[in-house]
């Protein structure tokens, strides 16, 4: 966030979970020496769920730079930068859940021209919020954070930078962080990409005539397409030759498949199975489910129940 005023500065925000767990001593002198590097801009933070400020955090006694300010009261309090005509609010948190509103009724006290609230929650277990109420409140930027997932509209106050950099493999999309600037004039902030790489959720489907060769390369050719710095979850679909089993330990390529999950059915010739089993219970089942189309849910059953049943006689 850029402020602009006669000390025209950039100020950091951090909206809590600097950290995804408690933080070590060593981790916070690290992070205070990148913090110190910033030698023209003001950093606020507050503790999130994740790092949340237990009677033994380092947090507590921790001595930050002179620029480093952080907000460690569990209940609204505010650190003032006069030189930038900045209030910032905010609260931190001493424990990994907080379950009542916390913000609702969090307005400003107009102690400096410009104000800024840092909220960190969004849903039933930690501060529950309403954006609504949040963007109402009369701050002239929300900076909040806990969801991983970025959100910002124009033209108004308030948004979710995200995480810097996806968590988990069910993290998708894009990350990288709010850049914005107070003016007179109000507040304007857009998204900005940086995240070195993505998860990506990607789904294959296969034919009958499909080898696991062929699987293979068309594998490698979609993480081609969609980046090969990526992460991949991967779900094969489709009904494949019932003699073809997808050895899916030997798919990744690039050795960036989190995940792969082959959920193919065997493409029996039904009408070739009936032919031969008729008389016992194989034929009787293909037989009573025969006349469906092949996108009903009866259909489906009858590619199951054959399954099983061919399972049963390999054992």
């Amino acid at each position: 966030m850029k402020i602009c005023n006669k000390e025209k500065a950039d100020l950091l925000l951090i909206a809590g979970d600097l950290f995804h767990r408690q933080p070590l001593l060593r981790e916070l002198k690290e992070v205070s020496y990148l913090f110190g590097t910033l030698e023209h801009t003001q950093v606020v933070l507050i503790a999130g769920n994740h790092d949340y400020l237990k009677r033994e955090s380092y947090y507590r006694s921790f001595e930050w730079p002179e620029h480093v300010h952080m907000i460690l009261g569990g209940e609204i309090s505010c650190v003032e930068i006069p030189k930038l005509s900045l209030a910032v609010y905010g609260l931190s948190y001493h424990a990994r859940e907080i379950r009542d509103s916390r913000y609702d009724h969090a307005v400003p006290k107009k102690r400096q021209r410009y104000e800024i609230l840092l909220a960190h929650g969004g849903d039933e277990k930690h501060i529950p919020l309403t954006l609504g109420k949040l963007a109402a409140l009369g701050y002239d930027y929300v900076a909040l954070g806990h969801i991983h997932r970025p959100w910002c509209e124009e033209g108004k106050n308030i948004a979710y930078s995200g995480a810097l950099e996806p968590i988990d493999k069910n993290d998708t999309g894009e990350h990288g962080y709010i850049l914005g600037e107070i003016t007179e004039d109000g507040c304007k902030h857009r998204f900005i990409p940086c995240a070195v790489r993505k998860y990506v959720h990607l789904t294959v489907t296969v034919k009958k005539t499909t080898t696991g060769h062929a699987l293979k390369e068309r594998i490698r050719e979609e993480i081609e397409k969609q980046g090969i710095q990526n992460i991949y979850k991967i779900v094969i679909e489709g009904m494949r030759d019932p003699d073809i089993l997808f050895d899916t330990a030997n798919m990744d390529t690039y050795g960036n498949i989190i995940d792969l999950t082959d959920g193919t059915k065997p493409a029996y010739d039904f009408k070739k199975l009936l032919m031969k089993n008729r008389n016992d219970l194989l034929g009787r089942y293909i037989e009573s489910l025969a006349d469906y189309d092949e996108d009903s849910i009866e259909y489906l059953a009858l590619c199951e129940g054959v399954q099983a049943l061919m399972e049963t006689r390999r054992g």
